[in-house]
């Protein structure tokens, strides 16, 4: 019995990958003579008989077959059995990567990035993307030395889009802009498959580099978090983004310096706080803040390269000044009532609320996402008298929306 088995497994590898069959009579003998180590013999009926048997069984209908008799099926001809090895083994899979991408940029040139804004994605009155409002978004953030963006991550709402969306608007902003600002795209996910492929394709239409979270609800090992990263890092140039606050799983440092050691990666968008960052930044890695309230310090007493900002949606020139211009107390004071209001309610809700009360964008919300409450509206007025309506960007007033003033689409 374990002869028929090992005899049938050779057959069934051979015949899945050269179909191999022959007429009426025989079938192709070349191929799983090849299948079989070397040394090992067998007989065209032995073959024959376990082939035709298999087919049988996955064809009881075909009566009319050419098949064995089932004395032969039942006790076929003894033969040696064969290992493991000769099973069909499947390649190794290989990173969809081309080194002629219009473009590619060294790693380098992400590491230099100090102002990198995460771009808010507008929609329009059905819920698909405002393409139109989006390029003005993007067009404001070059005039006010914004260096880079992360299209379609938490602020820009990658978690509400399909794929093709996802990938459209990265597309989209390589094609328009990739030639003035550097283009990250966020192609991670926590199903390592969906981050693979959506990073071959966010990479194939041009972006810079891409930004991957670590999975998060579906946690993983520590060993899983390296294999994880390790298979999408090679596709290009990647900033890890560690936010425990949403993945409810803290990237360590053992991982991330493992992880420093491969050619494409970039660094890490921190999260976790400023001792965190200066671990980092003590052991020469590029690190940038990803929080709006604690980028001042980070850059001038901790050693980050800079931040991956929310608030530079509003204030890019600021948050510029704030990084380029020297230690500056007294303006990252008067930014952070601003910073804090945003996040007073998950990212992006506040963001959302304040681009439309600015004229920026319709007042469409994706569910889950609902505007902030009038009170925190209000709020935001005073915010933007404080600071000055002349800081923010694209326009000379700010306007008291109300409730019925938003629309919220359930289905887009």
């Amino acid at each position: 019995m374990a002869a028929a088995l090992s005899c049938r497994n050779i057959v069934s590898s051979c015949f899945a990958s050269t179909a191999a069959v022959a007429g009426s009579d025989g079938m192709e003998l070349s191929c799983i003579e090849a299948s079989f180590p070397k040394g090992v013999s067998f007989s065209s009926s032995s073959v024959k008989s376990c082939f035709w048997g298999d087919k049988q069984r996955l064809s009881p209908h075909r009566r009319t077959s050419r098949i064995c008799p089932a004395s032969k099926l039942r006790s076929p001809p003894r033969a040696r059995t064969v290992g493991a090895r000769a099973a069909m083994l499947q390649a190794a899979p290989l990173p969809m990567r081309s080194r002629e991408l219009k473009n590619s940029t060294p790693v380098e040139e992400i590491q230099k990035l100090r102002l990198i804004t995460a771009l808010k994605t507008p929609y329009l009155p059905d819920g698909r993307c405002d393409l139109e409002a989006f390029d003005n978004l993007v067009h404001m953030q070059i005039e006010n030395g914004a260096e880079g963006l992360i299209v379609g991550g938490t602020t820009g709402e990658g978690q509400l889009m399909t794929w093709d969306e996802h990938v459209m608007l990265i597309a989209h902003t390589v094609n328009c802009f990739g030639d003035r600002i550097k283009v990250v795209g966020n192609t991670g996910s926590n199903c390592t498959s969906e981050a693979l492929r959506a990073t071959e394709q966010g990479f194939a239409v041009g972006m810079h580099a891409s930004l991957q979270i670590n999975p998060y609800y579906g946690k993983t090992s520590l060993d899983g978090l390296r294999m994880h990263f390790k298979s999408i890092i090679p596709m290009g140039p990647t900033i890890i983004y560690n936010v425990p606050g949403r993945t409810s799983q803290d990237v360590p440092p053992v991982v991330i310096e493992e992880l420093a050691l491969l050619p494409n990666f970039a660094g890490v968008k921190e999260c976790t706080g400023n001792a965190r960052i200066k671990h980092y930044t003590d052991k020469g890695l590029t690190i940038w803040s990803g929080n709006d309230d604690e980028a001042h310090d980070a850059r001038w007493e901790h050693g980050a390269r800079g931040v991956i900002s929310v608030l530079s949606n509003l204030v890019p020139g600021l948050v510029r000044s704030m990084l380029y211009d020297g230690p500056n107390s007294e303006l990252a004071a008067k930014l952070l009532p601003l910073a804090k209001w945003l996040f007073v309610e998950p990212n992006p809700i506040g963001i959302n609320t304040a681009l439309a009360m600015l004229g920026l964008i319709r007042p469409v919300f994706r569910l889950p996402y609902t505007p902030l409450g009038l009170e925190k509206r209000e709020e935001f007025m005073r915010i933007v008298e404080a600071i000055g309506i002349e800081h923010f960007v694209g326009v000379k007033d700010v306007r008291l929306l109300q409730d019925d003033d938003f629309l919220v689409v359930a289905r887009y």
